[in-house]
């Protein structure tokens, strides 16, 4: 599937992705390929995500941590929408 966050300031990544987890307001959750469609608001913590092949633009590299190919982004808030396999979070 494709993730991209999108903040404020820029869209700070479009890549594939295979899982992502994500902080929501009733709960953690995560996201696999052809996940049913879904939007909900996302709270203060970490959008995670792993992939065979995930490429971030290296303007970008340092708001993500990387732990043995589980890349994660701390957020303060935001909303996610997944919909044919496309992910968009909107991300403060």
């Amino acid at each position: 599937m494709i993730l991209e966050i999108v903040t404020p300031e820029a869209t700070i990544l479009h890549t594939q992705a295979d899982v992502i987890s994500l902080p929501g307001s009733d709960g953690k959750f995560q996201l696999l390929n052809h996940h049913a469609a879904i939007v909900s608001l996302l709270v203060e913590g970490e959008v995670k995500f792993k992939g065979a092949n995930i490429i971030i633009d290296e303007q970008f590299e340092s708001k993500f941590t990387n732990n043995k190919g589980e890349y994660s982004f701390t957020i303060k808030s935001g909303t996610i929408e997944m919909k044919d396999n496309y992910v968009i979070v909107l991300a403060d």
